[in-house]
């Protein structure tokens, strides 16, 4: 059957089309292309489309992978372009559970050089930071059977002017700078470790640029132009597939879940674990407003900071000899802002220091609890 496409973007070098799980840019003109495809990957001057396609649902869904056991990586590239109609061996691929309708792509230009980014992304159950505890192995024997993890984040780039071998490659280090940047604009939580994520385990990236001809480009480092056109579209791209797969609008990520996550203080425990801080009533009201509590702005930018702090104390930047009290100053903060009583952090930082166990997540739901208790304390309103 004859696939119908939907054009996305067409230039003289290239079209980018998509139609249900499959996105592919076809390139026009002969270009260098470098990328993660296991096959026809690494520097190639063959390849004329570049393919991603949604190859599994996020959760419980091991089909295509017993596939790829079956079949093998070769063989599995083969049914997917099959499928699409296009030359498995002018062809490189990736595949996500990421839904390809929701690829975003953003083109920057300078002094008539064009960069577009298309990227789709998913990081809820596979972002990882860059040194984390792996779970794979490779030896000689081969990889091991292992569970699918919902997240990849793939990424196009598409140059319209020449790049040398050295810029082609450089460009890969911008690529992984911008994912990164914009996981860091997001505070997008490492499921391996109580880092932020710079990525996730599986990313793949395709970047082509024309061959040959005028124009050519030396350098794609963040110093020049086109590094910043490299980086700059990556990133926004990365934010805005990021947006439609996982929700993740930087309004979102205000929250304290969001923040202090890392460190336990998890929305499907939260109201089990601070009931014993709070009296029956104050539990029911907070269980029934939760989100006017932790979705507060000033008890988000309070939880941000929080986490900062510990995540400096965990790397050595802030000495353990003042771990304590740099922590409990600003579980004040969190506190003072949860009960909407500032000029009251005094009271909340001496009753921190005698009440909070030294651990992360009992510091934090002691001075929720004891915000929230005071919120709404009905001598409040006779001062």
């Amino acid at each position: 059957m004859v696939m119908t496409w939907d054009t996305l973007l067409e230039r003289r070098e290239f079209t980018l089309k998509r139609r249900g799980r499959y996105l592919v840019a076809e390139l026009a003109l002969p270009h260098q292309v470098l990328s993660t495809s296991v096959v026809n990957g690494g520097q190639t001057e063959h390849v004329r489309f570049l393919l991603n396609h949604q190859s599994c649902e996020g959760a419980g869904h091991l089909d295509l992978h017993q596939l790829i056991v079956e079949i093998g990586y070769v063989g599995y590239h083969d049914r997917i372009c099959a499928d699409v109609g296009v030359p498995a061996e002018a062809t490189v691929l990736m595949g996500t559970a990421a839904n390809m309708n929701y690829a975003a792509v953003a083109a920057d230009t300078d002094d008539e050089v064009e960069v577009i980014a298309v990227v789709t992304a998913g990081v809820e159950g596979n972002a990882t930071c860059a040194g984390d505890p792996a779970n794979w192995r490779e030896t000689d024997a081969g990889m091991q059977k292992v569970p699918v993890h919902a997240g990849t984040i793939n990424t196009i780039v598409l140059v319209t002017r020449p790049l040398t071998p050295g810029a082609l490659a450089r460009a890969a280090m911008t690529i992984t700078e911008g994912k990164s940047a914009a996981l860091q604009r997001l505070a997008v939580p490492s499921r391996q470790s109580m880092d932020l994520a710079t990525g996730t385990g599986t990313d793949q990236f395709c970047i082509a640029a024309p061959a040959g001809g005028a124009g050519v480009r030396t350098s794609t480092s963040p110093h020049v132009k086109l590094g910043e056109l490299i980086g700059r579209s990556v990133r926004q791209a990365t934010q805005e597939a990021l947006r439609w797969q996982n929700g993740l609008e930087p309004s979102y990520t205000r929250g304290v879940f969001h923040a202090l996550g890392r460190y336990g203080i998890k929305e499907a425990t939260f109201i089990e674990d601070i009931a014993s801080l709070l009296d029956p009533p104050r539990v029911e009201l907070l269980r029934k407003n939760i989100k006017a509590l932790m979705y507060e702005p000033l008890v988000g930018a309070a939880a941000h900071a929080l986490a900062a702090v510990l995540d400096r104390v965990r790397h050595g930047a802030v000495p353990a000899s003042v771990q304590w009290e740099a922590t409990v100053q600003h579980a004040a903060v969190l506190a003072a802002n949860a009960a909407g009583r500032p000029d009251s952090w005094p009271v909340y930082r001496a009753a921190l220091h005698r009440q909070a166990k030294d651990d992360p997540k009992s510091l934090v739901l002691a001075a929720l609890a004891l915000g929230w208790a005071d919120k709404w304390r009905s001598d409040r309103f006779s001062n």
